[in-house]
């Protein structure tokens, strides 16, 4: 079973989030994916939907997370399940950094309202 050295962690930076990758194919995981996002204060995210279930834990700070239009916000130690199919959206209104810890199945893609498809590289 491979170790991911915090490290060894491979950080992407996108839509002005921060993604570190730790379980990815390029790892040595087969099937799951996990990273930790971070969200800075005063931020919206971009929606987008995701071809995967994903589940998101709140490690820090808090965030609104909006899936298929019902906005939910989170507060350490709250975890949401993201179904794949949905439309999701994450913000931020406070000032501190949020950490959330995300999982989901190796292959995710995140389809932009435009069409665009995006493979993360933290994901394939």
């Amino acid at each position: 079973m491979p170790v991911i050295r915090a490290s060894e962690a491979v950080v992407h930076e996108m839509h002005g989030a921060r993604f570190t990758a730790y379980a990815t194919p390029s790892s040595g995981s087969k099937e799951l994916c996990a990273w930790q996002l971070e969200v800075s204060g005063g931020s919206r995210g971009v929606a987008h939907t995701v071809t995967r279930e994903e589940v998101f834990f709140l490690m820090k700070g808090a965030v609104s997370i909006t899936i298929d239009g019902q906005v939910s916000r989170l507060a350490p130690g709250d975890a949401a399940v993201i179904p794949a199919g949905s439309t999701l959206g994450v913000d931020n209104d406070a000032e501190e950094t949020a950490s959330v810890w995300v999982a989901t199945s190796v292959g995710l893609e995140a389809v932009l309202a435009d069409g665009t498809r995006i493979t993360p590289p933290w994901t394939s």
